[in-house]
């Protein structure tokens, strides 16, 4: 998984680039691994992850290691080893005097 790389889900509409992230990290969307092409049949989406993702929201791990972007919502949500992925907090623009 190298940055710029297209991940789709298998189980909806769902698509994210990665920014930043490397080696053998699996990135799954509603509990199934994601790919870079999507399959002629989607398989069925885990209830545990299916709060959904955000276009133009960027996900990353607890350890910040791993940064998404989503650039196509859907209807499962983003993990890596079973645990979920959170949305990046907007950091906030100095105050100008």
């Amino acid at each position: 998984m190298k940055p710029g790389t297209r991940l789709k889900s298998v189980v909806c509409d769902a698509e994210v680039m990665v920014i930043r992230g490397g080696g053998d990290m699996v990135v799954a969307c509603g509990g199934k691994p994601m790919a870079e092409a999507r399959p002629a049949e989607r398989e069925a989406i885990n209830p545990a992850f299916a709060e959904g993702t955000r276009v133009g929201k960027r996900y990353v791990d607890a350890a910040g290691t791993v940064e998404l972007l989503c650039v196509k919502p859907g209807q499962g949500s983003l993990s890596m080893g079973g645990v979920a992925l959170q949305v990046k907090d907007a950091k906030p623009l100095p105050s100008s005097d």
